[in-house]
């Protein structure tokens, strides 16, 4: 059986583009992201790839890191990385894992063999400081990623994890959350001093507690 939402994310070392890693240390007390993609100088995983490297800013204001692996070996993730480079004008920094003997692919059920025997999906998945995964999406070969819908998810995980709140669907940073059903209106109306609206008892919103 595959990974679940709340299961201990497993460690690993690995090779990568920036040496070997213990994904754990790599990590440290930061939120992680690791993507897979199915193989190397092909033409989505380029585009995905030089669009995490371009939102790489975006992900470290986060206190995200990012790791991608395929089960390519090394050699070809560093030519491929002078591809994506020229070719989405970004810099790639983050570490590329070359999982050749499926190592990571097989911990994280990357492989699915009614889409593809050998090639990994396009597995995400999101970690939290404590090693639980706390997101996983998983897309075909064909569609790529969309990194703008994962910074999204990253920051409500985050906010939920401070604060009792929930967000609403298609919820932006700055917007109005809202107030889980653990906590009762009293209680809210106490606890979240920019104010409560209560459009049924179990739907009530409040400002995003974190934005001033």
């Amino acid at each position: 059986m595959g990974l679940r939402l709340g299961d201990v994310a497993p460690n690993f070392k690995a090779q990568t583009t920036e040496g070997e890693i213990d994904f754990y240390e790599y990590l440290g007390s930061s939120w992680g992201i690791l993507f897979s993609h199915p193989a190397d100088f092909t033409p989505v995983c380029t585009t995905e790839l030089g669009k995490t490297a371009l939102l790489q800013e975006e992900f470290a204001k986060r206190n995200v890191k990012v790791l991608a692996v395929s089960i390519d070996p090394l050699d070809k993730h560093l030519e491929w990385r002078k591809d994506i480079n020229e070719t989405q004008n970004c810099s790639v920094g983050f570490p590329i894992i070359a999982d050749e003997s499926r190592n990571v692919a097989t911990l994280y059920d990357m492989i699915h063999p009614n889409a593809s025997a050998t090639a990994t999906v396009r597995s995400l998945f999101v970690i939290g400081p404590d090693k639980l995964v706390k997101l996983m999406i998983i897309y075909p070969a064909s569609t790529g990623r969309n990194f703008y819908e994962v910074l999204r998810v990253i920051e409500s995980l985050q906010l939920t994890a401070n604060y009792s709140v929930a967000t609403p669907a298609d919820w932006k940073h700055g917007e109005d959350v809202i107030v889980v059903p653990a906590v009762s209106t009293e209680d809210a109306i106490k606890k979240f001093s920019k104010g409560v609206k209560v459009v049924k008892p179990y739907l009530r919103y409040t400002p995003q507690p974190d934005v001033d």
